[in-house]
């Protein structure tokens, strides 16, 4: 389990997990969406923050934009580094890697973005539910 203060994984290790990564390179909104709805602490559900996720993809080309910002919360919440470089710049140049590297470290910290903020918050033994959400 990763500690405050530095990431489970590193940026470039997004094939670690072949699946992962094919469900992110096909389609990342899903895996957007899952770490969107744990980072919100619920706030925001798996399937809204994906459509957004695509609206924003089909009209500008922009998602970047909209998904450095979860990013920059997870970060904040477990104060890990703006590294390699800000948030914005690495969802620009990299967003599959930086969706998988968040993805990565939700699971490093107990959570499982599959399942969704309920079940996981419903468990119990989510490390930082109380802190990230409700």
């Amino acid at each position: 389990m990763s500690s405050a203060g530095a990431w489970s994984s590193g940026l470039l290790d997004c094939c670690d997990d072949a699946g992962l990564c094919c469900l992110t390179c096909f389609c990342p909104c899903v895996t957007f969406g899952r770490v969107a709805e744990i980072v919100s602490g619920g706030e925001r559900s798996c399937g809204a923050a994906g459509a957004i996720y695509v609206l924003i993809a089909a009209l500008t080309r922009c998602q970047w934009i909209y998904s450095c910002t979860y990013r920059a919360r997870l970060r904040t919440q477990y104060a890990l580094p703006d590294a390699p470089c800000c948030d914005c710049c690495v969802h620009l140049c990299c967003s599959p890697c930086a969706l998988t590297q968040e993805y990565r470290e939700l699971k490093a910290r107990g959570f499982d973005p599959e399942a969704g903020w309920e079940a996981n918050a419903d468990k119990g033994n989510a490390p930082g539910a109380q802190q990230m959400g409700r």
